[in-house]
């Protein structure tokens, strides 16, 4: 189920009013384990093994792992946790494009090794929870967190349905520690988070879900648009992606908090970052802090040789792009990005932190190639889109391109104001603070019935499930 669909706001009703009304706080920790678990068998009640499956190993791990001083039983029980978890994202999400991408191979060899793949179906959400439990025994492994003896615990911790399917990807000594507090119904800041769910659905249904058409069209025929048109699809595509994204976090942050537990910050006005690096300081944060601390840093990050330095950053990057997609556009995108923090560091940019307005619009431009290579069916449509952006003949049409540019300047122009305010909430801070709570209870009526008409309709799922 959505957040944005109607179903969901009854789910969440009817879990949030138990939720409080219950005065033992284990009583609402085992009723939001059996919500969490129910909103994510509402998907697929098969895949719900698979999270109880990884819940009951880490836990187990996490608890040998502390058990014992013996490097090698600490290494082995650590091993148990990487092999199941990243076993289970392996099989699931990769096995069949790694077996495609060796029988294309063999087939250019002259070897015909015939269909090996298992098509199997992605279970939603598989990246995000895999990471996040994987946090909880390499953080108990590295003696940065005690290991939790309470299964329960531990296993809503993992599945706590908030950020369950699309992030962020909360880590264990995040969230674990709140699980110790009880939580009070008088301390949650209520505005704050009502105003954050409004705007994250206003991202999702009025911004990404309104051009998803558009940039469908464009990306499906990318030869039949001009050059002009190729730059606004990917623009568009630009706001349908942190829309659609940021609309999920900001939700799942707000109706987190709303049950009394903080989930992390995952974006930051990622398109105002003043080079790539910056970029991803704020653009899906609780990833790009996840390769950080358990990949890139562990790997000598950047205190080695500079060539061992460039050598995590390709690495990282194509994990990161493998872990967005078991796609060669994926790997790509990934490996572009990874070339363009190598180029950062090669000239000095990386530590340059301007503002100015050069410094971002070539960042942003560059972004905007970047989810050229992420959103394209395919490595052919993605070079021809490119190719066609930079106005390469043979690669640009002429159909469509006027009223495309004419039909969709306007919402981008209202998007880079939006996002400009957006990066600094204390404006949002001044007006509501001095609102009385019948005022303010009537403005976000108002708000809601405003927006309402300006939702797109449809079904349109959360381009991050597939992840």
């Amino acid at each position: 189920m959505l957040f944005t669909e109607l179903r969901f706001v009854l789910f969440f009703v009817v879990v949030f009013g138990v939720h409080w009304a219950l005065r033992w706080d284990g009583a609402r920790k085992s009723w939001l384990l059996l919500a969490s678990w129910s909103f994510y068998a509402a998907w697929d009640a098969r895949f719900l093994g698979l999270i109880l499956l990884s819940t009951l190993v880490d836990y187990v791990a996490a608890l040998r792992i502390a058990a014992t001083d013996d490097p090698g039983r600490r290494r082995g029980w650590l091993l148990v946790s990487l092999l199941t978890n990243l076993g289970i994202l392996g099989v699931f999400k990769y096995f069949d494009f790694f077996a495609d991408s060796a029988v294309q191979l063999a087939g250019w060899l002259g070897i015909d090794l015939g269909p090996v793949a298992l098509e199997l179906v992605l279970p939603v959400g598989i990246s995000f929870y895999t990471f996040q439990t994987l946090s909880y025994t390499l953080d108990v492994y590295r003696g940065q967190l005690q290991p939790n003896r309470s299964l329960r615990d531990v296993a809503l911790f993992v599945a706590f349905f908030p950020q369950l399917v699309a992030g962020p990807i909360v880590r264990a000594s995040e969230f674990l520690p709140q699980l110790q507090v009880p939580r009070r119904f008088a301390a949650v800041d209520w505005r704050p988070l009502l105003g954050l769910f409004l705007v994250g659905w206003f991202k999702k249904a009025c911004l990404a879900d309104q051009v998803a058409p558009v940039v469908d069209a464009v990306f499906a025929d990318p030869s039949a648009y001009a050059a002009l048109d190729l730059w606004l699809g990917a623009a568009l595509y630009a706001v349908q992606i942190y829309g659609d994204f940021s609309g999920y976090s900001d939700m799942a942050i707000a109706t987190a908090g709303m049950l009394g537990y903080a989930l992390p910050k995952n974006f930051d006005a990622p398109y105002l970052a003043a080079n790539v690096s910056d970029f991803w300081r704020r653009w899906h944060i609780s990833l790009s802090s996840w390769f950080r601390d358990y990949l890139y840093v562990p790997l000598g990050g950047n205190r080695r040789s500079a060539p061992r330095t460039y050598a995590n950053l390709g690495l990282v990057f194509l994990l990161c792009g493998l872990w967005h997609g078991a796609a060669w556009p994926f790997v790509l995108w990934g490996l572009y990005h990874g070339a363009l923090l190598i180029v950062e560091r090669l000239a000095g940019w990386s530590r340059r932190t301007s503002t100015a307005p050069p410094a971002r619009v070539v960042t942003l431009l560059a972004v905007l190639v970047g989810w050229v290579l992420f959103r394209s069916p395919d490595v052919s449509t993605a070079l021809h889109y490119v190719s066609g952006m930079l106005g390469v003949p043979g690669d640009i049409g002429e159909a469509g391109g006027e009223q495309l540019a004419g039909s969709w300047w306007w919402l981008l122009a209202v998007f880079g104001i939006g996002h400009h305010l957006a990066a600094d909430p204390r404006w949002v801070r001044r007006w509501e603070g001095w609102l009385p709570d019948w005022l303010y209870a009537v403005a976000y009526g108002v708000a809601v019935a405003v927006l309402l008409p300006w939702a797109a309709t449809g079904y349109q799922a959360f381009i991050y499930f597939q992840f």
